[in-house]
């Protein structure tokens, strides 16, 4: 591992930590977007204030200082000569078992304008490097439901393959649809980092 690299800053992004006074306002807006909503969870759609949403980031705050087995961060892109640093979505992992080194991963990009444009797959790929290079995780888990086709893309792209369907859990727009688990190991994730094979080779190290 290059500790050199940086930890929360990719190429056109960074993690960071929630902040209470302006992402609430933010994040409310993106529940307006029932497209938005329904890529994340299957429970039923529902618009939020900006006090609702600084209730669920207590919430979510006291759930990580209290079961220690969830990491969330929100995503901002990089400032650039053009447009200032702002938050587009967030990333977290959950359920987590330490015991067993598995755990889920989980994005959102709120602003359909901001779809498509990889910052979900640079977000991905440091939360990669953060579950298997500093939390020492075994494997992840992402669960995408069967109509999110950007979210199934996203993450086979990052290298994650499909391990379990379950056949028409949800049901959306008059028809069922399928809840599919896609896995990664942390050995598979190493292989294909070309900087991690070009140091084995040179030190004589191996996996």
């Amino acid at each position: 591992m290059d500790i050199t690299i940086p930890l929360f800053e990719g190429k056109t992004i960074c993690l960071a930590p929630i902040d209470h006074e302006q992402d609430p306002e933010i994040v409310s807006g993106w529940t307006q977007n029932v497209a938005y909503l329904r890529m994340l969870d299957p429970r039923p759609t529902r618009t939020l204030s900006p006090s609702q949403v600084k209730k669920q980031y207590e919430a979510l705050e006291k759930e990580i200082e209290e079961d220690k087995n969830l990491f969330y961060f929100a995503i901002h892109t990089l400032p650039t000569a053009d447009e200032p640093e702002r938050l587009i979505g967030f990333i977290k992992l959950h359920w987590i078992e330490w015991s067993h080194g598995n755990g889920f991963i989980q994005i959102g990009i709120g602003d359909p304008s901001d779809w498509g444009r990889g910052y979900g797959f640079d977000a991905v790929e440091l939360m990669l490097r953060y579950a298997f290079n500093e939390l020492n995780l075994f494997r992840l888990t992402a669960r995408v439901p069967e109509y999110n086709l950007a979210g199934l893309a996203l993450f086979r792209k990052a290298g994650f393959v499909e391990e379990v369907r379950r056949r028409q859990a949800y049901q959306r727009d008059n028809r069922r649809w399928d809840d599919i688990h896609l896995g990664l190991l942390a050995a598979e994730w190493r292989d294909r980092q070309p900087a991690l094979q070009t140091q084995s080779v040179i030190d004589g190290s191996s996996e």
